[in-house]
């Protein structure tokens, strides 16, 4: 699961600066044919080449078996399924701004988004399905499937899209506390575990560490209201979720040197975060310069940090100056 989340957010940035570099020029208004065919080789590039890397550097390292599924709908307090649903939206978002610069119309380019973002997913998916570590799972193609239709529905009926998923990550400084393995005769910590599941860089946790991620569904206030109204229109209230202390899928059990260890749930206990705050829809800042432009979408999967209010299931209220 992890290195999915790796390697997802590795090809949306890749994308994104390919595609969103165009974004400046202004899309063709008829079909044009040689738009068209680099487009449709870009993509077919980028989908042969994400395929073949996925499966010589991660699928290739384990057993292979036959089709099966696999049921992980509890994993990670299901921060994994959002990160799905994240990663499919912007994948479909990506992919529809590719088709408008060919100057394929509003509904065909919706669908170019819808199909191109479910074929990516899915071809993760399949592999999981044939590999006997993991298996096809439903709820991570539930997740998919939400999030491309999640695009195409807002491009459909409002032809913007008024709610934008992003993400943000803060830094946790995990305990180098001595824990005990079962059997008393070594130690381990949150720290060394979490440098073994989340890496040991700002770069692999911002990636990885469910325990920082949030995710959020930013609202654009303004395109709710009435015509008129005096809402800023890139001032946005963002609507969060989160979870705490997950140093495993289902439970905070682990081995290490062949020795098993777990983490107190009294201490560390697991949890949901539920956050409200503002964020800046950057794109409806509409900057003139078009190389702005571009930076200012491509870095809109990101949450901007901001103060906003957490409510957990700890049942405690915490206000985060930055989140």
């Amino acid at each position: 699961m992890k290195i999915k989340i790796t390697i997802f957010w590795v090809f949306i940035l890749c994308g994104s600066s390919s595609l969103s570099s165009q974004s400046y020029l202004t899309p063709s208004d008829t079909l044009n044919k040689k738009r068209f065919n680099t487009a449709l080789g870009f993509t077919a590039a980028t989908y042969a080449t994400f395929s073949v890397i996925l499966y010589n550097t991660w699928y290739k390292k384990f057993d292979r078996s036959s089709f099966h599924f696999f049921n992980d709908v509890d994993e990670w307090k299901q921060m994994d399924k959002i990160g799905h649903t994240h990663t499919a939206y912007f994948q479909s978002a990506l992919w529809y701004k590719g088709a408008k610069w060919t100057g394929l119309n509003e509904k065909k380019s919706i669908f170019t988004g819808l199909i191109c973002g479910t074929l990516f997913q899915s071809t993760l998916e399949v592999m999981d399905g044939f590999s006997s570590k993991w298996g096809f799972s439903i709820p991570d193609m539930a997740a998919n499937i939400a999030g491309v239709s999640g695009f195409a529905l807002q491009q459909h009926y409002w032809q913007d899209q008024r709610i934008t998923l992003k993400v943000s990550s803060i830094p946790v400084s995990y305990s180098s506390d001595p824990i005990l393995s079962e059997s008393t005769s070594s130690t381990s910590s949150l720290s060394t575990r979490a440098d073994q599941l989340f890496g040991a860089n700002y770069f692999e946790r911002f990636l990885k560490d469910y325990n920082a991620q949030t995710y959020w569904a930013s609202v654009n206030v303004h395109s709710f209201l009435q015509k008129g109204n005096k809402w800023p229109v890139w001032l946005n209230i963002a609507v969060g979720y989160g979870a705490e202390n997950m140093f495993g899928g289902f439970e905070n059990r682990w081995s290490e040197d062949s020795q098993n260890f777990i983490a107190d749930n009294l201490i560390y206990p697991r949890y949901r975060q539920f956050y409200i705050g503002l964020d800046v829809d950057l794109p409806k800042i509409k900057p003139k310069n078009p190389f702005l432009k571009t930076i200012f979408s491509i870095i809109n999967i990101f949450k901007i940090p901001s103060p906003a209010l957490e409510i957990n299931t700890q049942g405690n209220v915490v206000f985060h100056l930055l989140r």
